[in-house]
């Protein structure tokens, strides 16, 4: 079987700018790859790379050829795992890009079967947990409004992004603004271990129902101090990158957030998630900001998640890729006339 393997950077303006504790953001640089077989059949993936881990689009279309040639030479999109375990082999780090080509083998591999993605896993689509919506750093009215606008479009889980000293202004902001959405809140490393205990107290409060990644993650002890102490289950994000991170953080932490940009694959994804169930801890998964080219498939594990965050396309001014609906935060996935992760093309 031959297979053909291209691939195309794309830079997606947001709508607004979207800031966090680290800096903000204007666009979101993604690459797109797709790989077809020899009937013209083509699957899509997409890898939306953070410099946070290393990894920008410059990066990824430099050791995508590589990763390619290395899909050709399998030549069949069916063989997954022996897939997965050449591009690791190739290329050991650039998860991001590792993603991209895991997505498009899948998203052809299922499509060639007629089946969406989660149909080929055994997965039931009505478990999947709602997605939440995020709210980046902003000014105090503005928050306000974004929230307000959020509940108005029918988003019943915000996500609120801190990381400031007006966070206690900015969450009576947004409850104000709410009343009766699901809370969370993510500090993005921001906090000193004390005042993340601190502040889960008063985020207890206003019913928030947990905090992702609240102090560095080169402070394990650090979020220790906050898990043993803290009024709020924890998520631990910067500091679950990989598989390999899920031991360590489970005494840390409740909540294992992963992403596929930083876990190197769908397959590896998977892994992750059962190892996170094996240590106790529950699961999310989260995105960056990033097309349906790769929103979609991870929405396909969302039946596998507790928690989903995969919210980053509906923060693109316009996303070339339409996917799996996120109507109101109900993640809806595809039945056959679907296949594979459910991406496309909206000029197709």
């Amino acid at each position: 079987m031959s297979l053909d393997a291209t691939f195309e950077r794309v830079s997606l303006p947001l709508e607004n700018p979207f800031t966090i504790a680290r800096g903000t953001q204007t666009e979101a640089e993604n690459v797109i790859v797709r790989i077809e077989d020899e009937g013209g059949m083509t699957g899509v993936g997409g890898a939306a790379p953070s410099a946070h881990y290393g990894e920008t689009a410059a990066t990824v279309a430099a050791v995508l050829p590589d990763l390619l040639d290395a899909v050709e030479r399998v030549g069949d999109p069916h063989a997954l795992h022996e897939i997965e375990a050449e591009l690791a082999t190739v290329v050991g780090d650039n998860p991001a890009a590792r993603t991209a080509v895991s997505i498009a083998v899948h998203d052809l591999a299922a499509k060639r079967l007629g089946v969406p993605l989660h149909r080929l896993w055994g997965l039931d689509p009505s478990t999947a947990p709602v997605t939440s919506y995020t709210i980046g750093l902003d000014e105090t009215e503005r928050v306000r409004e974004k929230a307000a606008a959020a509940v108005e479009a029918g988003y019943p889980v915000l996500k609120i992004k801190l990381g400031t000293d007006r966070d206690r202004e900015l969450i009576d902001a947004v409850r104000d603004a709410a009343p009766d959405a699901r809370l969370r809140v993510d500090a993005n490393e921001a906090w000193t271990p004390r005042e993340a205990v601190e502040k889960s107290a008063w985020l207890a409060d206003r019913d928030v129902e947990f905090v992702e990644q609240p102090v560095p993650a080169e402070d394990p002890e650090g979020l220790r101090f906050v898990y043993e102490r803290s009024a709020l289950p924890i998520a631990a994000d910067e500091s679950c990158v990989t598989l390999s991170d899920v031991p360590a953080i489970a005494d840390r932490c409740d909540i294992a957030n992963l992403k596929l940009m930083k876990a190197g694959g769908l397959l590896e994804a998977r892994r992750l998630i059962a190892a996170a169930r094996a240590h106790g801890l529950e699961v999310m998964c989260g995105c960056m900001i990033e097309s349906n080219a790769s929103i979609a498939a991870a929405a396909q594990l969302a039946p596998l998640l507790d928690y989903a965050d995969l919210d980053g396309s509906l923060l693109l001014a316009e996303d070339p890729y339409d996917g799996v609906a996120l109507t109101e935060g109900e993640i809806r996935l595809g039945d056959r006339d679907r296949a594979g992760t459910g991406a496309r093309l909206r000029s197709e």
